[in-house]
């Protein structure tokens, strides 16, 4: 928690788009964490101290056995509360109103009237398209709530006790579907709460500097550096902290992007001065993974022997006292259920699970409070390269989980070639940060083709191309087909080994950004 900033916080019921406030009132420049209803008690709430509190959405009914409520202690903290869609119906269930089952839901796009003056709503025009999402509605308010919006379907579509500050809508602001929603939250915070919007990520720098050297002290730290933006922005945030304190440790796999390797190496020793061990171990990963073919095994192969890397070479420069790595604030939000039941947890995160028992180090996580976005701002405040604070994500397990099937040299060769071409092609088309995540998949599938007269028999390559704000849901990219054609022509005509190319246009979900 960052104790010199002003606090809101979000009290999470289940939504599947709960991060998205979080993420909304971080654009503002507001200070936000997210916790789960049921973990909110005294002592939490004295030592968070939040200057406003926002309710979330949540798959619940306020009518089953057991369903979530907000602690009482919420109401009487005397700040500001906004709650949103189940956060709208939990406040009139536990003031006092009451909530019925509707046989007139509403599910997507609506228009709400505003019918009443309020500071939630300020700079607003009378009617505004908003995303609903809900079965249940209000059917009576609390004493001391008006109404300050309806819809067809919601005659309580935006309610307000103005004496207690107490806000609530039955639409979901924090969706881009609201296209007046980041007005109406900032007009929440900013307006109604009056804070400041101080939340910047210069002042996240100098205050996690801070923090880094009080909790390393004179202590030895690693860091695992992948390449990709957020162990990167890691590494140098505790370069500046730390100094020669601080030993990288670059794994190359040998499952790693076209010349990617070289690019890592080259830019932490030759642009930041960095004690950097480059550690070659492709033969050891791809010996590991020998007739696998199962995408779990692989994982866990390859996530293994990382672990027992890092243990080598954390003896090798004579024990370190501290393993740094780049959690994010969603692997966090993701790995805590909102009801600490398994059923409900989106996914686990093997790098918030802690460390194996054998690995006497601690962690440091610096980023644990950030968003992606919020690192890559980080980056460039830290003045890193660009190259490396705009590229697309990169799994951990690198390009193993896209060669569904068996991993072999040969695979992924092909695989290395055909994806250089096509990021590159992207690129020349201008459309490389138009895209959240392209990669390519080679396929354990071979089809016949023609070729010079001569028929082939080889690989097919899948692509994968798609546009998100923070990899939860995900559109494929649209494409022009005269850009995928060229990007096929270029691919067949220079790897050897790939005769067919498709595209992948399935969305997340149902589907997911990766293919294992």
């Amino acid at each position: 928690m960052s104790a010199q900033h002003e606090h809101v916080l979000i009290v999470d019921f289940g939504s599947q788009v709960t991060q998205l406030i979080a993420r909304r009132l971080r654009e503002s420049g507001v200070y936000c964490e997210v916790h789960p209803y049921n973990r909110l008690g005294k002592r939490f709430l004295d030592r968070f101290a939040p200057k406003a509190v926002i309710l979330s959405g949540g798959p619940s009914s306020v009518h089953w056995d057991n369903s979530p409520r907000a602690p009482e202690a919420i109401f009487n903290l005397g700040v500001p509360i906004l709650g949103i869609c189940y956060g709208e119906q939990v406040i009139c269930e536990q003031l006092g109103g009451t909530v019925q089952s509707s046989e007139e839901r509403e599910f997507g796009r609506a228009q709400i009237e505003i019918i009443k003056d309020s500071p939630l709503f300020a700079d607003l025009s009378p009617f505004e398209a908003v995303w609903m999402s809900h079965g249940d509605r209000v059917e009576s308010l609390p004493d001391g709530f008006d109404v300050i919006a309806r819809s067809e379907n919601a005659p309580y579509a935006a309610i307000a006790d103005e004496g207690r500050k107490i806000y609530a809508v039955q639409f979901h602001p924090e969706v881009v579907h609201t296209p007046c929603g980041a007005r109406i939250l900032r007009n929440f915070t900013h307006g109604i709460a009056g804070l400041l919007g101080d939340w910047t990520m210069a002042a996240f720098r100098a205050e996690e500097i801070a923090k880094i050297r009080a909790q390393v002290g004179k202590g030895k730290v690693i860091c695992g550096l992948s390449g990709g933006v957020d162990s990167s922005v890691v590494a140098v945030l505790l370069h500046e902290a730390i100094g020669d304190q601080l030993t990288c440790v670059f794994v190359d796999t040998g499952l790693m992007r076209a010349n990617e390797a070289n690019e890592v190496v080259s830019l932490f020793r030759d642009h930041y001065n960095i004690p950097l061990v480059h550690v070659d171990a492709g033969d050891e990963f791809l010996g590991k993974l020998t007739g696998v073919s199962d995408p779990e095994k692989k994982r866990k192969i390859i996530g293994g022997l990382f672990i027992d890397i890092f243990d080598r070479e954390a003896s090798a420069v004579g024990g370190a006292d501290f393993l740094a790595q780049g959690t994010l604030y969603p692997d966090v939000i993701e790995s805590v259920s909102f009801d600490g039941g398994p059923s409900v947890t989106i996914k686990s995160h093997h790098n918030v699970g802690g460390l194996p028992a054998r690995m006497k180090m601690k962690l440091v996580e610096p980023l644990r409070e950030l968003f992606k976005d919020e690192v890559r701002a980080l980056g460039r405040e830290l003045g890193l390269n660009e190259q490396f604070v705009a590229r697309h994500p990169f799994p951990g397990p690198g390009l193993a989980i896209r060669i569904p099937g068996e991993i072999t040299p040969e695979r992924v060769a092909i695989l290395q070639k055909a994806d250089a071409v096509y990021l590159d092609e992207i690129k020349k088309a201008g459309l490389y940060d138009d895209i959240w995540q392209a990669f390519a998949v080679l396929l354990p599938v071979r089809t016949v083709g023609v070729m010079g007269d001569e028929r082939t028999y080889d690989y097919v390559l899948a692509l994968r191309a798609v546009t998100s704000t923070d990899g939860m849901t995900a559109d494929y990219f649209p494409f022009d087909h005269e850009v995928l054609g060229r990007m096929s022509t270029r691919i067949i005509n220079e790897v050897r080994g790939i005769n067919r190319v498709v595209y992948d246009v399935t969305s997340k979900p149902p589907g997911t950004i990766e293919w294992e």
